[in-house]
């Protein structure tokens, strides 16, 4: 008997039938703590109360309201989404990745698939959600240099000092503070802005 697997899923599939095929196949695959959903109304709501870990989605045929549910469940949940459907064409498939479906299977559901296309979805995620990150601290970084790149300037300006002495002047403050480069520098550009909307 398969190891039991600690992740929650949810099977969102308007077919008794086929849902029941799904569960069968995530226990035989291992998985335990599995939630069926067989009715669409309020079914961003009732995602969002059971919070699982995984998202399935069995359907036949993929219509634009379909898409529009699943991303609004991708920006309610944040969790990994695979997406089974019978038939489909390019422009579905692309509304699909941007709809945050992490895994887009067309004609593909057999039992013995999902773990492997569950693994997918989740591996996918993850993925995306560690480049979302990197780029967001990238994007964090970027503004902290350019705060830090005026306040250097200002500090020239006012104090005719150089570069390097404007940059030991914002580092001492840091210091004597406790807190960052970047956050003296942001304090200092939002003090000027005061103190130049006053004069």
């Amino acid at each position: 008997m398969p190891k039991e697997v600690p992740l929650k899923i949810a099977v969102v599939d308007e077919s008794v039938a086929r849902a029941a095929m799904i569960e069968e196949g995530l226990r035989e695959a291992g998985f335990s703590d599995i939630h069926l959903l067989l009715e669409r109304n309020g079914l961003v709501a009732r995602l969002t109360t059971l919070a699982p870990d995984v998202v399935l989605i069995n359907l036949e045929n993929p219509g634009r309201d379909i898409l529009e549910e699943s991303f609004a469940i991708s920006r309610a949940l944040a969790r990994p989404i695979a997406m089974f459907v019978d038939q489909s064409d390019e422009r579905s498939i692309a509304e699909a990745v941007d709809a945050g479906i992490s895994a887009y299977i067309v004609d593909g559901l057999r039992k013995e698939r999902i773990k492997p296309i569950l693994e997918l979805a989740v591996r996918r995620f993850h993925a995306f959600s560690r480049l979302q990150q990197e780029l967001s601290d990238a994007k964090s970084a970027l503004a902290e240099r350019k705060a830090i790149d005026k306040a250097k300037a200002l500090l020239m300006k006012r104090r005719g000092i150089d570069e390097p002495a404007a940059y030991a002047l914002l580092r001492k403050q840091a210091m004597d503070t406790g807190r960052r480069v970047a956050d003296i520098a942001e304090a200092l550009l939002t003090a000027e802005t005061l103190l130049g909307g006053l004069s």
